[in-house]
C-alpha cells in the first residue's frame, strides 16, 4: 500500500504540550517537513527560544539548543561562525523576538548573518497567561490591557518584516499565514525558501507565520482562525518583503 501521509522524520513521534487549536504544531510540522525534503535533518542546528515554544527542542529530531529570552539569534550567530556548514535557524514568538529580543533580531538582520529565522507571531504573551505583546492589535484585550490597546497609552503594534526589511543586510523576508490550507502551503512554500537562502550562503532570511492563540485570545479554534484572516492579516499583510525575486 502506498504511504500518502505520514510524520516526518525531523519531526518527533511525541506528543506535544500546545493548547488545543495552537498552530504551533503546524509551524513545527511545516519546517520538519522542508528539513526531510531538503535532507538536511542530519546537520541542521534549531535554537528554541522562551515562550509558548521553549521545549521546542522535545520535537525536532535535529540539534537543539535552548537560548535565553530574547537571544536566540546570538546563539544562531555563534553556531553558525563556529560550524558554517551547518544549517542553522532560530524559532522564535513575538514576546521573545519583538519585545526583549528587538536588538538581537535587528543586529542580527543588519549584519546580514546566514541564518533562518521562523517567526510566530499570534499578537499575545501566550506562555505567561495573555499580556500585551508588541504586536497586540490597537483595542485588542489582554491581561493587561483590560480595556484594549490604546496607542496613546501603549503605542502601536510592531511589524517586524516592514522593519527589517529597511536594513540592508536581510536577504529573504516574508510574512505568510497558518489560517487555512490554502495559505499554509504558501507559508511551507516561504520557510523552504529561507532555508535554502541559507544554503546558497545568501545571507539573513526570516519568515513570519500568523498564527493562532485561542486560550488566551478567549475564542474557539475555528474563531481564531477567523481572527486571523480579518483582524490580523489587515494589520500584517501578507506578503515578501525582500528578496521577491531571489531564485533559489
Amino acid at each position: 500500500m502506498a504511504v500518502i501521509f505520514q510524520r516526518p522524520n525531523a519531526l518527533k513521534d511525541v506528543s506535544m504540550h500546545y493548547c488545543p487549536g495552537c498552530t504551533h504544531g503546524i509551524a513545527h510540522r511545516l519546517v520538519a517537513e522542508v528539513l526531510d525534503e531538503l535532507g538536511i535533518e542530519g546537520k541542521t542546528v534549531g535554537i528554541s527560544s522562551v515562550g509558548c515554544s521553549y521545549n521546542s527542542y522535545d520535537y525536532f529530531s535535529c540539534d537543539m539548543i535552548q537560548a535565553p529570552h530574547g537571544r536566540a539569534p546570538a546563539v544562531a550567530t555563534g553556531v553558525k561562525r563556529c560550524k558554517p556548514d551547518c544549517v542553522v535557524f532560530t524559532y522564535q514568538g513575538d514576546g521573545d523576538l519583538a519585545a526583549i529580543g528587538t536588538a538581537e533580531i535587528v543586529h542580527a538582520a543588519a549584519r546580514g548573518e546566514n541564518i533562518t529565522v521562523i517567526f510566530i507571531n499570534n499578537t499575545i504573551y501566550g506562555m505567561t497567561s495573555g499580556q500585551m505583546a508588541p504586536t497586540t492589535l490597537l483595542n485588542q484585550f489582554t491581561t493587561t490591557t483590560p480595556y484594549g490597546r490604546i496607542a496613546e497609552l501603549h503605542g502601536f503594534p510592531i511589524n517586524v518584516c516592514e522593519m527589517l526589511a529597511t536594513l540592508q543586510g536581510p536577504t529573504y523576508i516574508e510574512r505568510a499565514s497558518l489560517h487555512d490550507v490554502k495559505h499554509i502551503k504558501k507559508a511551507k512554500e516561504a520557510i523552504k525558501k529561507a532555508f535554502k537562502v541559507q544554503l546558497a550562503k545568501l545571507g539573513f532570511s526570516l519568515v513570519e507565520l500568523l498564527s493562532t492563540c485561542p486560550t488566551n485570545w478567549g475564542l474557539s479554534p475555528v474563531e481564531s482562525m477567523t481572527r486571523i484572516e480579518k483582524e490580523m492579516i489587515p494589520q500584517y499583510p501578507i506578503g515578501v518583503f525582500k528578496g521577491e525575486n531571489l531564485e533559489v
